[in-house]
């Protein structure tokens, strides 16, 4: 029986609500069985015994019932007791909170991730304000460092240069078949650290297991990758415990021309090889999300392939959505409207620009103002200062939009004294950049200054919660892109907002793939900020949040979905036809879920 939400009527979905089979076909009906009914553990024949108990998708520990020990010949294999999943829930968290460093933490996680799939998922659900911080920024940072160091077993594919020529056959031994989700990275820019190889790998693996924990794909349909070009991180080429190639970039950089050429045809036809084989080998409508690769390729990739893949790139796509949500949240706290802002960026690489170029859309569809117009109230300072016309010939492309007419300003705090912005977004990847003569500057002209310091991880970013709060009095609208803990300023508890991209991913994978679209457009990223700008209520106001809590995160990513399938099928890119009645319903009735089942 298939889950495909193409052949799914409402009336079906709405009866057989249970159902969670994440949008992908189910050949033994194991997800659309409803919790009370029997499954059968395939692997690739019955599991049983200690087979049954090493497979992650299908072991339950000591929550196997003495019927189930013995069908699947379990008896003396395990104790005696019988453990429900809710007390293994428990007894894990206890263990993983005795950890002090959150790097044993994250190991402790992906220990269980590969022991047992289900409970996994299930402590990241019920648990994801505590864990987010673990098993994504700013720990998944950490554990990319020493990605070498903690390697265990492969929870993806890595594709290297070895294999040019080759990569659908490396694809094809992928043991899952019906990938709907493909996160991809090269490793040259893993989040505000820099390049590091192959050991980027923990990006992908940790953006899936969120896409599945918060956007209820089923793990089966997801497929982290990393393609290995080499790096030019020294202490990774030097470290006999790197777990990629030992070379040098095959990108261009800092070389000789004629030699330059040559490394940037290899790199694109190496990627091209890849996008045509995931094409071939998974369809029309996987979609692929490209992660941490470098300025110079993410947006190339993303021009070159949005026209004939289903591609996203978190860095520029998905932090434009979820910055541009916290933006049209707040305009409800300051009563305004995203036109009457003046907005300067430090950083102008994807996360800026992408940020910026949506903002200015949004604006563009608002008040019917040309795009060119609104481009001008957004400016940007990178590191040779204020981007302005007289640098433009030797802008990068994709910054030269961003070239006003000024007098050259070297530092941040001059064109903050010289823009005036109304909103002030740090993407620079640079710790400590906004100062508090930059951020009083920000409060002398601003009754309630609108601070993004989205910079990850937590040591990267532009300023701390408590600073932004302290240097404006209290008056700062203040969200980062990592965790910061509740600051207390003159008798008053603020709550930092964290302007996370796992917000808008999950919802808007989710949405995609439940609708069967083919492509991805900009009118379905306004579509996801503004569905999750519409779940920030008066009480996080209150508590000067905007954007709402993670503990409704499931509701917030089917009401994301809702929104994007919307768009999707209004814009023509749906292949999942007819149109739901009820596009939240069907969202919530496509998500995985990781209660476990009871085996015949």
């Amino acid at each position: 029986m298939s889950s495909n939400p193409s052949q799914i009527s409402d009336d079906y979905v709405s009866e057989n609500r249970s159902g969670v089979g994440g949008g992908i076909s189910d050949v033994y009906g194991e997800d659309l069985a409803t919790l009370d009914q029997l499954v059968t553990p395939w692997v690739t024949s019955v599991a049983s015994g200690y087979t049954l108990m090493r497979d992650p998708r299908y072991n339950k520990g000591l929550a196997f019932t003495d019927k189930e020990r013995d069908a699947h010949y379990l008896t003396g294999l395990l104790p005696p007791v019988i453990l429900s999943q809710d007390v293994q829930e428990k007894k894990m968290m206890h263990n993983l909170r005795q950890y002090t460093v959150p790097l044993h933490r994250y190991v402790a996680l992906m220990d269980l991730q590969e022991r047992n799939e289900r409970l996994f998922y299930k402590l990241l659900i019920d648990n994801v304000e505590e864990l987010l911080p673990v098993v994504y920024t700013p720990t998944v940072g950490e554990a990319c460092q020493k990605y070498g160091s903690i390697f265990r077993r492969p929870q993806g594919l890595y594709i290297s240069l070895k294999e040019k020529g080759k990569i659908l056959e490396v694809l094809k031994n992928w043991p899952q078949r019906g990938i709907q989700v493909i996160v991809v990275t090269d490793g040259e820019r893993i989040l505000g650290l820099g390049d590091l190889g192959c050991q980027g790998m923990g990006i992908p693996v940790g953006k899936l297991s969120l896409y599945t924990a918060l956007g209820g794909i089923r793990p089966s349909a997801c497929l982290p990758i990393t393609i290995d070009v080499g790096t030019n991180n020294e202490k990774l080429l030097n470290d006999e415990f790197y777990i990629g190639l030992k070379q040098k970039r095959a990108t261009g950089e800092k070389v000789r021309v004629v030699v330059a050429f040559f490394f940037i045809q290899e790199y694109a036809e190496f990627l091209h090889e890849f996008m045509c084989a995931v094409k071939q080998n998974y369809g029309e409508k996987v979609l692929v999300q490209f992660e941490d690769f470098a300025n110079h390729h993410a947006f190339e990739l993303l021009s070159k392939y949005c026209s004939s893949h289903l591609v996203f790139n978190d860095d520029i796509q998905g932090t434009a959505s979820v910055v541009l949500a916290g933006l049209i949240a707040a305009q409800k706290v300051l009563g305004k409207s995203l036109s009457d802002h003046t907005f300067l960026f430090l950083g102008a690489g994807e996360a800026g620009t992408g940020i910026a170029e949506l903002i200015a859309l949004k604006i563009s569809t608002e008040t019917g103002t040309p795009i060119d117009e609104i481009r001008k109230k957004i400016w940007l300072v990178d590191s040779k200062g204020l981007i302005v016309s007289s640098r433009k010939e030797s802008l990068q492309h994709f910054k030269q939009p961003w070239a006003h007419d000024h007098e050259p300003v070297k530092e941040l705090l001059g064109a903050v004294n010289a823009i005036k912005p109304t909103v002030l977004i740090g993407t620079s990847g640079v710790g400590k950049t906004f100062t508090k003569e930059v951020v009083e500057a920000m409060a002398t002209f601003n009754e309630k200054p609108l601070i993004l310091a989205l910079s990850n991880p937590t040591s990267q970013a532009e300023c701390t919660a408590k600073e932004a709060y302290t240097w404006t009095e209290g008056r700062a609208i203040f969200a980062s892109g990592s965790p910061f803990a509740p600051v207390e300023y003159e008798g008053k508890t603020f709550f930092p907002g964290q302007a996370n991209n796992c917000y808008i991913f999950p919802g808007l994978g989710l949405g995609l793939i439940m609708s069967g679209a083919i492509r991805v457009r900009d009118d379905m990223l306004l579509a996801a900020s503004e569905a999750l700008a519409s779940q920030v209520t008066e009480e996080n106001f209150a508590d000067g949040l905007i954007y709402p809590p993670f503990t409704n995160i499931r509701k917030i990513s089917a009401n994301i979905a809702a929104s994007v399938g919307a768009k999707t099928y209004e814009l023509g890119l749906a292949s999942n036809l007819p149109r739901p009645k009820d596009l939240v319903k069907m969202a919530e009735s496509c998500m995985y879920s990781p209660v476990y089942r009871n085996f015949r």
